[in-house]
């Protein structure tokens, strides 16, 4: 693999692990898959041959964002007027989606994994996590190597978050039938994946997590059977939580979300929580005493429109914050970059309502990188740094958009947003998009392919 040099920066993000800094007018070094140096006139003497040198002059190059919650497959099903849920519980909402969810084939789980991951990439994402817990019986088992598929054709860092639902719609779920397992069922193609697919290695562009969909929808055995796995394997445990089921888990066993997962085992440094908007102050102190983790997603609380997450609480509790774009069920986009803008915008419209204040921009671009990876397990993603993965995304600044703002590259993303694609993006050491195409694959076959399995799924 070629190592690249980025010269004459305008701007790079730099984290030797005490923070984010600007380092203006500096050159950046990969050799394979790290980040090789950073400096101001790196010597290009003694680079090896195949080192291919960038002008960079303009670019404010920044660590890849990583994605910590999202459904693929739901970008199969958005833009979709008739399904609007603004008047609706959660509960109420996911009892009227999952029997669509349910009509969905092995095809479009991966030309949806496709889509989905495109759009990330476009817009600085390297890392993907995906909560894939719809299992249609016709569908097949085979769904998650699929996105393993399509995240290799793409050159995405993926974790594939295997998911699953056990409890009948009799028993309380909002589960069709067609898309029900039993608890073995979704352990034993937990432990497939992960003997499969796993890899622990440094810069590992493959892992797995044990995610099964969340505590209303499944048996109280999936979770503490999900507990075990994950322990004895060594892999990271992922959940929804806190977005509109505590009172049907105090219903159903005499307290709230929270507490049901940290009596299960299903709470620590190595699990986190999707959402949580719904969560007191003394649940957040909880989760913040036990390590456990939450993947805040900004754009479904438009569509919720109970509360506005409490993001500075969380922050001033200690708690570890990533971002996640979510399915297109509650957000019809997988731009990453634009829900650093939302997240921050959504807590300036209720700051007045809180004892702690916003916090800084710069923490909003933080928790889509060194957050995230904190939430995967992961050491050597999320920074700009020598040793570090070489995950980053570029930005021509040279242009309207950024006039006036260039002074503060750290606060830019949140506060004034990115309303374009990125200038180039590079995973692994390997860029994979640049000046507006996929490197080495065509898009409008990809798009012309995604949509030939869509026509396939009659809604």
């Amino acid at each position: 693999m070629a190592g690249y040099l980025l010269k004459n920066c305008a701007a790079i993000i730099v984290d030797e692990g005490n923070g984010p800094t600007v380092r203006r007018n500096a050159d950046l070094l990969t050799n394979g898959p790290a980040i090789q140096a950073i400096g101001a006139n790196l010597p290009q003497e003694a680079l090896p041959a195949d080192t291919i040198i960038q002008d960079a002059s303009g670019w404010f190059v920044y660590p890849g964002l990583v994605n910590t919650h999202h459904h693929f497959f739901q970008c199969f099903v958005r833009n979709r007027a008739d399904l609007d849920w603004t008047k609706l519980s959660v509960i109420e909402w996911l009892d009227r989606i999952y029997p669509i969810f349910s009509r969905l084939n092995e095809d479009c789980f991966y030309h949806s994994s496709v889509t989905a991951m495109a759009e990330m990439i476009k817009h600085g994402c390297t890392t993907a996590f995906d909560h894939q817990y719809c299992f249609p019986r016709h569908a097949g088992k085979r769904l998650i190597d699929r996105q393993f598929e399509a995240a290799e054709l793409l050159g995405m860092r993926f974790h594939a978050g295997r998911g699953g639902n056990t409890l009948p719609k009799s028993e309380g779920s909002t589960i069709p039938d067609a898309m029900l397992e039993t608890t073995d069922e979704f352990i034993g193609d937990c432990v497939r994946l992960i003997d499969s697919y796993h890899d622990v290695d440094a810069f590992s562009m493959r892992q797995v997590v044990v995610a099964p969909c969340q505590p209303v929808n499944c048996y109280r055995e999936t979770f503490v059977e999900s507990v075990a796995l994950a322990r004895d394997r060594g892999v990271q445990l992922h959940t929804h939580v806190g977005e509109g089921e505590s009172p049907v888990i105090e219903a159903r066993y005499g307290m709230r979300t929270v507490d049901y997962c940290a009596e299960l085992g299903f709470a620590g440094p190595d699990t986190y929580y999707a959402h949580c908007w719904e969560l007191t102050h003394d649940e957040l102190r909880k989760l913040a005493a036990s390590g456990t983790g939450v993947s805040h997603c900004p754009e479904p609380v438009y569509l919720v429109g109970a509360e506005v997450t409490d993001i500075p609480a969380m922050a001033d509790f200690g708690l570890r914050i990533g971002l996640g774009c979510d399915g297109a069920a509650s957000n019809d986009n997988s731009n990453l970059m634009h829900c650093i803008h939302s997240a921050y915008m959504l807590q300036c419209l209720a700051a007045s309502t809180r004892a702690h204040p916003v916090p800084a921009p710069v923490d909003f671009l933080n928790f889509a990188t060194t957050g995230g990876a904190s939430l995967l397990g992961r050491s050597d993603i999320g920074r700009l740094a020598p040793g570090m993965a070489a995950d980053l995304f570029a930005i021509d600044t040279r242009r309207m958009d950024y006039v006036g703002t260039r002074h503060d590259p750290l606060s830019l993303i949140a506060k004034v947003g990115i309303g374009m694609p990125t200038d180039l993006t590079m995973i692994n050491g390997r860029i994979v998009w640049q000046a507006g195409e996929f490197i080495g694959l065509d898009e409008s076959k990809l798009f012309a392919a995604a949509e030939a399995a869509l026509e396939t799924v009659k809604f």
